[in-house]
């Protein structure tokens, strides 16, 4: 499966059930770049246990300030629509990967 561009309209439906991965990111940012593949990855490798979203800060200011991202990537964790980890700026795949086996 891949990821799921989220916005204003879908954001708090698709966070509120299950673990959902979300990645703050922005087109511009090259970072970003370097986590985008980390995450479709892990959308696969987690596929019906994990959802991995995608939040464009630049078109979505509100949810950027809302969630308090002040650097990207940012991206979080949720369970049942509560944020239970974030992690700033590039990871390697193995540090989401330890996280979700601890609550996957």
């Amino acid at each position: 499966m891949s990821t799921v561009n989220l916005s204003l309209e879908n954001f708090d439906e698709v966070i509120e059930k299950g673990r959902v991965l979300v990645d703050f990111w922005a087109a511009w940012c090259n970072p970003c770049r370097l986590v985008a593949p980390i995450l479709d990855e892990l959308a696969e490798e987690y596929e019906g246990r994990l959802l991995v979203g995608k939040v464009d800060v630049d078109a979505e200011t509100e949810l950027a300030l809302r969630y308090d991202i002040v650097s990207i990537p940012t991206v979080v964790l949720f369970q049942d629509g509560l944020e239970i980890r974030r992690f700033v700026g590039v990871q390697p795949k193995r540090v989401y990967q330890q996280e979700l086996v601890l609550r996957i």
